[in-house]
């Protein structure tokens, strides 16, 4: 029980966006190691998590975020060599 109240009182200060933002960079820094299209698939799985976050939770520029990552993606994807 303790170790729970531990992340929430390390969570409380931040929103939802923040907490899917360093998701994000976490699991982009994991992929990179394993190929150039996991990273892209995992681009446009956020971006599409943070175009489906409601806009009540997370300011408006994690919308932004996303449009750009579901773009960046594909890109990234075709791209890739392996």
């Amino acid at each position: 029980m303790i170790p729970l109240q531990i992340v929430d009182s390390f969570l409380l200060p931040y929103n939802v966006g923040q907490a899917l933002l360093l998701g994000f960079v976490l699991t982009t820094l994991a992929t990179l190691p394993v190929s150039r299209k996991a990273m892209a698939i995992n681009t446009m799985l956020f971006g599409v998590i943070f175009l489906l976050t409601p806009q009540s939770l997370v300011p408006v520029h994690y919308l932004f975020l996303g449009i750009v990552l579901v773009v960046v993606g594909p890109l990234v994807f075709v791209v890739s060599r392996r």
